[in-house]
């Protein structure tokens, strides 16, 4: 998409954290922004932001692991904007931390549930709505770093974003030959409250009866360590709304935040070339692949260039 200003963002998990930074950023840019989040609340405390600084939008209330409440909200938003040019599916949750295996089957229903059928939910009931209309489009699903790598004790967390990715590049080649983009966001450490609202949104039904008797949660830093030098190393989620944007706009792949994280991911994918047995190539079995849509080779990699730098870098 080349130009925001007009076009209407559906953002699910928008009322607070890296949600409300985005739907912020795309305020800015001149969009109309529908706020759907499953907590009445946090929509009643985003709203006055816009309301204070003149920027078309509404909030709805949304289980983005409810589908007809998702169509609902959809239908909702054209009514007031008429189009959906922009879905970002944000909303996420994570689960306690520790060793998968110690994981329950109700933090899988649970994690599952919001972080994979959330973005599938939205990617089914609004990707048609913007086909149909036919105007230029864009679909953000936010990832994170742990979605190229993998963070000890994340096990759920990790497969659920690493999910995501692949969801979201699978859309991009799908999404070929339109002029709709489709984005995967791996943001690294960014302030929001993930882990409280976890908490708080997670149904009484797929709470575990009897936690575990190892607490689970976020690795902590040791308290005698200098924190000083990570300042501005976690970015605020006004400063992560607007790379977002500037993804939407460059029509990037992916949308990543910390150069930090390079070597981590440069690490990996070496490991994959590595893992290749050293044996004779076979190009008559590479184009029977090709001929048969195996994933031997997908030019939709090609469409990432390099971002330029941004100022809080």
């Amino acid at each position: 998409m080349r130009d925001l200003a007009g076009k209407t963002a559906f953002i699910t998990g928008g009322a607070s954290g890296i949600g409300l930074g985005i739907a912020k950023a795309c305020g800015k840019a001149g969009m109309k922004v529908v706020i759907a989040d499953v907590r009445r609340s946090a929509i009643d405390e985003a709203l006055p932001y816009f309301e204070e600084n003149s920027l078309p939008a509404i909030g709805i209330e949304l289980d983005v692991t409810d589908r007809e409440a998702y169509k609902k909200a959809a239908d909702e938003a054209e009514a007031k904007f008429e189009k959906i040019h922009v879905l970002i599916n944000n909303a996420g949750v994570e689960v306690p931390f520790g060793p998968i295996w110690k994981s329950s089957f109700k933090d899988c229903d649970y994690i599952i549930g919001v972080n994979i059928y959330g973005v599938m939910n939205g990617i089914l009931t609004i990707v048609p709505r913007i086909l149909a209309h036919g105007e230029p489009g864009h679909i953000v699903s936010t990832a994170s770093m742990a979605g190229l790598s993998v963070v000890p004790g994340a096990g759920l967390y990790s497969a659920t974003k690493h999910a995501v990715i692949g969801i979201m590049e699978t859309l991009a080649s799908d999404l070929s030959g339109t002029n709709i983009g489709a984005s995967a966001f791996c943001p690294g450490p960014v302030t929001t409250n993930i882990t409280p609202s976890s908490l708080e949104v997670r149904p009484e039904q797929l709470r575990d009866e009897t936690p575990s008797q190892e607490p689970r949660t976020r690795r902590e830093p040791p308290k005698d360590v200098d924190l000083s030098p990570l300042e501005g190393f976690v970015k605020t989620p006004e400063e992560i709304g607007e790379r977002v944007v500037r993804g939407i706009l460059r029509g990037d792949l992916y949308i990543l935040t910390h150069l930090e994280f390079r070597e981590g991911v440069r690490a990996r994918s070496d490991a994959l070339m590595r893992a290749f047995p050293d044996e004779p190539y076979n190009e008559k079995r590479y184009e029977l692949m090709r001929m048969m849509n195996s994933p031997v080779y997908n030019k939709i990699f090609e469409t990432q260039t390099k971002p330029e730098a941004l100022d809080w870098n």
